[in-house]
């Protein structure tokens, strides 16, 4: 089995391993759901990353969903350099952040005001805090599966990192953390009643992944989201899209726009910030409205608005406004497709397969059928999926090293790449037939 790297990438690990827990700075990165130790990159351009041994790799990883322009986009890395030229960090307002949270407010329909902050995980804690501090009310339902970042509050019953490493919940996390945190089957509409039946009154929000993308690929069911969206509203709750993975990857008015749901309010990340750190949360002016200086939520953030940010940002949002990056990436996604489908006829498997966009997953579960849930994701093999990733590797294409997390395309990933993937997974499944 490949270790992901040869001396160089070793000796590395063995470094960092010194000074850094498990060696790495996110836990997914440490391979320990596939076995191996991890590569260590040297450069990453187009969709294409290179490491520290000189081994190249088709990336589906994409820095986990920003890189939907692909690695190291010259305007982007121009945009970067001429801010930096102007200084790393301010620490006051600047033009750029008026620039990116008009783009914003633009292009997501639901979001009337927004505020940046630094990560995913700062978004989400902060749309929950919003909402408690809003509606005047303390419990929140969140899915099982779904996962919004390592706040206490909502690191339970979690997905991704938790889910690949055997523990849904952490340690750390104390009880009365979570006691107002309820947690349901996604799909489930049953349990989604009867919670708002006994906790209508405390609702303050229901917080999802609108299209949950950190247990693999869940597609939500027709009128699920519609469902909630109005339980709701009857209820007086908040309805909250996590959109940190979804949002502008799936078009510019994100799984929103593209489902035709209106939350109230909104998580973004990853593509906003043009694969620099970055985070941002909005919604109706109403709501916004309660944060810190005009209300009594308070929020703060030394680097939100990162001048770097905000210009990477910038300059990608607007290489997607000029139109046709949504449909190359429906083509390439509609070609990885057949790829797959393909090498799993030619392995005489019948794995499910889930794609929306430039978003795909395969799940290593006999038998067909759609995974709608995570006791669903549960069921696959990951010393099926752990074989598979590291055959594909030795063939120089890099795929999540977990069997939760979902892959994602560049408008990058060109005939040349859809080719060595053929040729990979092929060999990958061929190991399982």
């Amino acid at each position: 089995m490949s270790q992901g790297g040869g001396k160089n990438s070793q000796e590395l690990f063995r470094k960092a391993k010194k000074v850094t827990p498990g060696g790495v700075h996110s836990p997914v990165r440490a391979f320990r759901a596939v076995g191996g130790e991890p590569f260590f990159v040297a450069s990453a351009k187009g969709a294409l990353l290179r490491d520290v041994d000189g081994r190249e790799y088709v990336d589906y990883v994409g820095s986990w969903g920003p890189a939907i322009l692909g690695h190291a986009h010259p305007e982007v890395v121009d945009a970067i350099r001429n801010a930096a030229g102007k200084g790393i960090s301010y620490g006051t307002p600047h033009e750029g952040e008026v620039i990116l949270a008009s783009k914003i407010c633009r292009h997501i329909p639901s979001v009337e005001k927004v505020r940046f902050c630094s990560s995913g995980t700062e978004a989400t804690m902060s749309c929950v805090r919003l909402a408690r501090g809003f509606t005047g009310r303390k419990k929140i339902i969140k899915f099982s599966g779904c996962y919004h970042g390592h706040s206490d509050a909502l690191l339970v019953a979690a997905g991704s990192g938790p889910l690949t490493l055997g523990r849904p919940d952490s340690a750390g996390v104390t009880p009365g953390a979570v006691q107002d945190t309820l947690i349901l089957p996604f799909h489930d509409r049953e349990a989604v009643s009867a919670c708002i039946e006994k906790y209508g009154d405390d609702l303050a929000a229901i917080l999802l992944e609108p299209i949950p993308a950190n247990v693999g690929l869940i597609l939500p069911e027709k009128g699920y989201l519609e469902f909630l969206r109005e339980s709701t509203k009857k209820c007086g709750a908040l309805l909250i899209f996590d959109e940190v993975m979804t949002g502008f990857r799936l078009g510019l008015g994100g799984a929103q726009g593209l489902l035709g749901i209106r939350p109230d309010l909104s998580a973004f990340g990853k593509v906003i910030g043009g694969g620099m750190p970055v985070g941002a949360f909005g919604g109706r002016a109403e709501i916004m409205d309660q944060l810190a200086p005009d209300g009594p939520v308070y929020q703060a953030g030394t680097l939100s608005g990162h001048p770097l940010a905000m210009a990477a940002g910038i300059a990608q949002l607007e290489v997607l406004e000029r139109g046709g990056i949504y449909e190359k990436l429906e083509q390439i996604g509609m070609s990885l497709e057949g790829i797959v489908k393909g090498a799993l006829e030619h392995a005489g498997l019948n794995y499910p397969w889930a794609r929306i966009g430039s978003m795909t997953c395969l799940f290593f579960r006999d038998g067909g059928g759609k995974v709608r849930d995570l006791k669903d994701a549960q069921e696959c093999g990951r010393d099926a999926y752990a074989s598979f990733f590291h055959a594909c590797l030795e063939k120089g294409v890099y795929f999540p090293p977990s069997q939760f997390e979902s892959w994602f395309i560049s408008v990058s990933h060109g005939d040349q790449e859809l080719e060595k993937t053929r040729v990979a997974m092929q060999s990958g499944l061929h190991r399982k037939a």
